[in-house]
């Protein structure tokens, strides 16, 4: 993988750049639609590729790994053939999963030990296994297996696991350079920095990542519940440790002014449940703000999604008739509103960077964080 800076912008700490994979170019900054088990959920792969334009998806290592499970994908030749998606990938390595999972888990210095959600089996997450399972998976980026703290945390907590998620990257990055990919491309480690909102923690963190020289870096442990003004916090002081000619990924946010101001702060990367979690339950985001369909005032608004026409949606569904599918428990209403979001995700950060490109990003930026935040 290769990442390229092309532009800065004047007023932000917000830069475009191309990264460079085996499956194709990644314009940044960019929003990756969540693929969790290998679809973007209610979104066709063939929509998702033509008519939304992603440039790269999700996978989730924990759920893949449980269903259909490596015998099926090493089968298949890995998840671009399983799935369809030639486009790049990245996988999460599962650790926000097992987090999750705290009456289900059991960390050791060795790993975790966990009980599938599905079915109460019990397995073991170790930094060698995650490597070894995303290598079968075949992403084109994958993620150091880490623990993401919980907020609130304490310090004496967030510090130990701290460490011991940079000891478990140093067995991520041995593991790594033992094997190769399977199918015959090459693959990326990101590590992920860590250390709760404790500013020492994070700086120590975020050398550590920075001291491993690769290819890309992530910033896992915010947007789990801390203040927003905290997260943008920690987001641009890790930022400015980071290496400016590597990509920098934040981890699992978030809403569309979350993306505008960690883009002025200098990340690249996003992904977020948000755009098809909102839409199936009938919101959907536009350049002129939020709009919940469910609510009676669109009943006979005949208007576009978006007057400006952020999704190639806009101009075939009126307000009313999205409405009309809800109120009716038609499934069309949350394929079409997350489709929509999606799109309008992707719009957002395309947009972001032509700005970028002409100097004016941090202007327009302020002008959008106003609309974005509002409700219709």
């Amino acid at each position: 993988m290769t990442f390229s800076l092309q532009s800065s912008d004047t007023g932000s700490n917000a830069r475009a750049g191309l990264i460079t994979t085996d499956h194709g170019e990644i314009a940044t900054p960019v929003f990756m639609p969540v693929g969790t088990a290998g679809s973007v959920k209610a979104v066709h792969i063939r929509d998702v590729d033509e008519d939304v334009k992603a440039r790269i998806i999700l996978g989730n290592t924990y759920h893949l790994y449980l269903r259909p499970g490596l015998d099926v994908l090493r089968e298949a030749g890995g998840l671009h053939k399983f799935n369809g998606w030639h486009k790049p990938i990245l996988t999460d390595s599962g650790g926000y999963q097992v987090y999750s999972l705290t009456d289900r888990r059991k960390m050791k210095e060795e790993g975790v030990v966990f009980q599938s959600h599905i079915d109460g089996s019990r397995h073991l997450f170790s930094p060698e296994r995650v490597m070894d399972i995303q290598r079968i998976i075949g992403a084109d980026i994958i993620m150091a297996f880490d623990e993401c703290t919980p907020y609130p945390c304490e310090y004496d907590y967030a510090r130990k696991s701290m460490e011991l998620t940079h000891r478990w990257l140093d067995r991520c990055i041995q593991r790594f350079g033992e094997t190769e990919n399977p199918y015959g491309y090459s693959q990326t480690l990101f590590p992920i920095v860590q250390g709760s909102i404790y500013r020492d923690l994070r700086i120590v963190s975020a050398e550590k990542i920075a001291s491993c020289n690769a290819e890309g870096n992530a910033i896992g442990g915010l947007a789990v519940g801390e203040p927003t003004e905290t997260m943008y916090e920690f987001t641009d002081l890790v930022c400015s440790i980071l290496p400016k000619d590597k990509p920098r990924y934040l981890m699992g946010v978030g809403t569309p002014v979350n993306i505008l101001e960690s883009i002025a702060l200098g990340v690249d990367m996003f992904d977020c449940v948000m755009p098809t979690r909102n839409g199936r339950n009938g919101m959907i985001f536009t350049s002129e703000g939020i709009i919940n369909l469910k609510n009676e005032k669109w009943k006979a608004d005949f208007s576009p999604l978006d007057p400006n026409g952020t999704s190639f949606v806009d101009q075939a569904y009126s307000r009313a008739y999205l409405r009309h599918l809800f109120v009716a428990g038609e499934m069309l209403g949350p394929m079409i509103a997350s489709q929509h979001n999606i799109a309008f995700y992707l719009w957002l950060v395309d947009e972001a960077r032509r700005r970028i490109s002409e100097g004016t990003f941090a202007e327009w930026k302020s002008v959008m964080v106003k609309r974005l935040s509002s409700r219709i």
